[in-house]
């Protein structure tokens, strides 16, 4: 199997998706700016799509999808089939009962959230959250089909359908928020029923990919049938997994949620600031981290449970060189170009030179820590394949101690981009440890070369670092606010000058793509 054709492919769905978030956000951003109502949504989203990366792509995610591949590889397609079943039938029960709860707990969880947001946009977020809280079921739902549909390497539909959540707001967003504010209600509020129409979309588009393969979960909605779905051997595990994986998971959660109650009391629009970076970081991470991740979890998990070490081993060696090749240039991209970037994406409309400012130092935040960023969705499925989830949740708790006490560094020294910062410091620490875990247990050997690739590499990203530094110093790239179209072309043309610049360099200083394709 050619893995880097098969993360080319998820990478250029996920691109899909990334392009239409963005254009999500430019338009919340000139709509609604980066106002207290704007911070409501945000904090109201935000709790759902927390539990969500918690129970769902979190801990259920990571002790599901290796105990899945490695039931496949050794008890074959019948026992498979029963493990999903099961699994199915008693994750439709939890989230049935955690949306009830969370209906019923919105403001609680609104105030550990965003206990800063004043009292009309604190109502508001309540509201959204009750709206949207359901979202979390449908999400979770759509982890496990891509779970599934990652395992029998059918990576197109997991990759392509989170574009309906965008499509859907972006499309809801226009027609509902003009209509709205003149009936009295807050235009905001359209952005809620963009989110769920496109949570309904997502699950609904994952089962004609799963009947395909025939492996339609069949949920059972009587207690007879959960009861039966407990007793399956495969819910224990995953269960059981599911506890380290948790800490590990809520570790990184809980360090989100401090961090939004943090940026709601720095003052009003410091959570958009944050959250319009963010979905710079999300880009790379998206592109590249999910996409590896996808890839290798089942490959590892395959491998471990086969006892091909050799193999397992330089899994793990192709992706780590693939976070070098592609993530350094893109932090360094975060760190040199943010402005450049966040002024042509978000500076429109009610989004001011302000905004784009203090937007922008946290992009720069983020950059600094990407390459851990990226660098962990590797190395923790790394654990993930020998069914160790305590390594990384033991890690991730030092590593949350530890961002906290770099946010009492960063944050009264430069603000909110200080959150950013705190944080990808905090990864790069979480990845060096996750490295020398594997390191230290003989299960990741490094490959020869490595030296002369590393320095291909940064000779590379520094030819590109000072092309980007000097478009972004010598441009007035907040000038160019008024001509959509020929800030577009300029910045289309200064990223492809970039990466032409970079891979030129790659292949003078003699890097051969062709051996990246897939582990040696």
């Amino acid at each position: 199997m050619n893995l880097l054709r098969a993360a080319s492919t998820i990478s250029l769905l996920t691109l899909t998706s990334r392009i239409t978030g963005l254009v999500r956000e430019t338009m919340v951003a000139g709509l609604f700016g980066a106002t207290a109502m704007t911070d409501a949504f945000l904090v109201a989203f935000r709790i759902p799509n927390l539990l969500r990366r918690l129970f769902a792509e979190g801990a259920f995610s990571q002790a599901f999808v290796p105990l899945l591949a490695a039931t496949r590889a050794t008890e074959g397609e019948v026992a498979t089939k029963r493990l999903i079943d099961a699994v199915a039938t008693v994750l439709l029960w939890a989230l049935m009962a955690t949306s009830v709860i969370g209906v019923v707990a919105a403001p609680l969880l609104v105030w550990l959230l965003g206990g800063g947001l004043p009292g009309p946009a604190f109502d508001a977020s309540v509201a959204m959250t009750r709206f949207m809280f359901p979202y979390i079921g449908c999400m979770s739902l759509v982890a496990l089909s891509a779970g599934i549909l990652n395992t029998w390497r059918r990576f197109v539909v997991p990759a392509a359908t989170p574009v309906l959540l965008n499509l859907s707001v972006v499309a809801v967003g226009w027609a509902l928020a003009g209509p709205l504010e003149r009936a009295g209600y807050p235009g905001i509020y359209a952005m809620a029923f963009g989110v769920m129409l496109g949570g309904v979309l997502q699950l609904l588009a994952q089962w004609p990919a799963l009947r395909a393969i025939g492996v339609t979960p069949r949920m059972r909605l009587s207690w007879r049938g959960f009861q039966e779905a407990r007793a399956n051997p495969g819910v224990g595990r995953v269960i059981m997994g599911m506890g380290p994986a948790l800490l590990g998971v809520g570790v990184s959660q809980l360090s989100l949620m401090i961090n939004t109650q943090i940026s709601s009391r720095l003052g009003e629009g410091a959570t958009s600031w944050l959250n319009y970076a963010d979905r710079l970081m999300e880009f790379p991470i998206g592109l590249l981290g999910v996409a590896l991740s996808a890839v290798l979890t089942p490959q590892l998990s395959a491998a471990q449970a086969s006892g091909e070490s050799v193999r397992y081993s330089r899994l793990l060696d192709w992706g780590l060189r693939m976070v070098m090749l592609l993530a350094l240039p893109c932090a360094v991209a975060l760190m040199v170009f943010a402005e450049p970037l966040t002024a042509v994406l978000y500076h429109r409309g009610a989004f001011t030179a302000t905004d784009v400012a203090h937007t922008a130092q946290s992009v720069m935040g983020w950059g600094v820590g990407l390459l851990g960023l990226i660098a962990v969705k590797v190395l923790a499925p790394g654990f993930f394949a020998r069914q160790d989830t305590g390594t990384p949740a033991k890690i991730a708790v030092a590593v949350l101690v530890l961002t906290q006490g770099f946010n009492l560094v960063f944050v009264p020294w430069i603000g909110v981009a200080g959150l950013a910062l705190s944080i990808g410091m905090g990864a790069l620490v979480n990845a060096g440890w996750l490295f020398w875990g594997l390191k230290k247990l003989g299960s990741y050997r490094p490959e020869p070369g490595w030296l002369a690739f590393g320095l291909r590499v940064v000779l590379a990203c520094a030819a590109m670092g000072l092309l980007q530094w000097q478009l972004a110093t010598r441009l007035d790239w907040l000038g160019l606010g008024a001509h959509e179209i020929q800030r577009g072309l300029v910045m289309a043309a200064s990223l492809a000058g970039s990466a032409i610049v970079y891979f030129a360099v790659l292949l003078l200083v003699g890097m051969r793509p062709r051996a990246l394709g897939r582990p040696s």
